[in-house]
């Protein structure tokens, strides 16, 4: 089970970052501003916000496979759908469907996950899942998406993009199990809004929430404005951008991996204070001129400083699921992401492209390292979690 929804949790992300290395190649084609390529990331996000929360809570009630399978599919094809944009509203209409379809998916899989897993190797199965967005969304997926687009145009770089998401989709249906006992306990309670609200008691929901914030401003400012940095300011091309990028990404993957692994052992908090701190780092890397002429050195800088799927991880899946009794996890990792999105996945890239153009393509740099700041600061209000949790409300 872990395998196959490390598999699909890399997929979901591959989807939707493809647009983010492919701006290179399609601002040029469909004549973009940096403004409505924030636009384009933005409306991801505030559509990925608000679908995770609800969804999340539908399958509290519901179940897990009941939203993943069909949501699964619906992504797949909207990805694919993406290719066919003519015009910067058709694809930004795509996106914000596609943001729809994937946002159940995050906290649906990392709930699932959670409550298959003992309390031993909770941390280092949600750390290998996690990680798949590392090596294939963001280590893979520049380097392959630009790679199509420069030899056979964007428009395919979508259309390979979608047939992953489609196979999984029969995968999950014919493969996942989801455990006895969750089922069990879904049967004997029946979630209300009532309870679902009282998330907001929680001092680590809403230092998660922030946390969240900090995180996806960071993640998605880098994202989206690195590969323009790296390709209009600093004159290099797109495939330099797609190696660069790549190489941060595969650091991603093993620092996701260690870091939740850790969080076992040594706890959550402090292991999430080194990692916002090591990412404040990246962002700063890209702005040094002179790095730019020893590509290896800016890559292998990345590459270490990428802590990004650790930070996702502990802050929006760990914390908050074992910050609440198991009948509300998803429903938290939802909250959680519904306030990272609206604020870091939509709000910091559009206020980035406007900073963009009137300040230059820095600005939105600068401002990820403030966010992942913003992470290290969430991270000294959470309390730390030292006994079980309920297992029911």
């Amino acid at each position: 089970m872990v395998a196959i929804i490390f598999v699909t949790w890399g997929i979901v992300f591959l989807d939707r970052m493809a647009l983010l290395y492919l701006a290179p190649y399609i601002a040029p084609s469909l004549h973009l501003t940096d403004a409505q390529v924030g636009a384009l990331v933005g409306v991801i996000s505030i559509c990925w916000a608000i679908s995770a929360m609800v969804f999340g809570a539908i399958s509290d009630r519901l179940g897990r496979k009941a939203v993943l399978v069909p949501m699964v599919a619906l992504f797949s094809l909207l990805s694919g759908a993406s290719g066919i944009a003519r015009t910067f509203g058709e694809l930004l209409v795509m996106r914000a469907l596609l943001g729809a379809a994937e946002g159940p998916c995050w906290s649906v899989m990392m709930a699932l996950v959670e409550e298959s897993s003992s309390a031993r190797h909770r941390g280092l199965n949600i750390g290998i899942v996690v990680s798949a967005a590392a090596i294939i969304g963001l280590a893979m997926g520049p380097i392959l998406t630009t790679q199509i687009a420069a030899h056979f145009g964007w428009h395919w770089a979508f259309f390979i993009a979608s047939v992953p998401g489609l196979i999984m989709v029969f995968v999950i249906a014919l493969f996942v199990r989801e455990p006895a006992r969750a089922i069990e306990a879904r049967a004997g309670h029946r979630l209300t809004l009532r309870e679902i609200l009282s998330l907001l008691r929680y001092r680590n929901i809403w230092a998660s929430a922030i946390g969240a914030a900090g995180f996806m401003t960071w993640l998605f400012l880098i994202n989206s404005f690195g590969p323009l940095y790296i390709t209009t300011v600093e004159h290099q091309t797109g495939t330099t951008s797609g190696f660069l990028m790549g190489a941060a990404g595969l650091g991603s993957f093993f620092i996701g991996l260690l870091g939740p692994t850790l969080s076992d052992r040594f706890g959550r908090r402090s292991v999430l204070t080194a990692q916002a701190l090591l990412s404040a780092l990246l962002p700063l890397a890209l702005l040094i001129h002179g790095l730019y002429g020893y590509l290896w050195v800016l890559a292998g800088i990345l590459f270490l400083t990428q802590g990004g799927q650790a930070i996702a991880a502990i802050c929006i899946v760990l914390i908050p699921t074992e910050s609440v009794p198991k009948a509300l996890a998803a429903s938290a990792i939802g909250f959680s992401t519904l306030f990272g999105e609206l604020i870091g996945g939509f709000g910091a890239p559009l206020a980035a492209g406007s900073l963009a153009t009137h300040y230059g393509l820095a600005a939105p740099l600068w401002m990820a390292t403030a966010g992942a700041l913003i992470v290290f600061v969430a991270a000294l209000i959470m309390r730390p979690i030292s006994a079980p949790l309920p297992e029911e409300l």
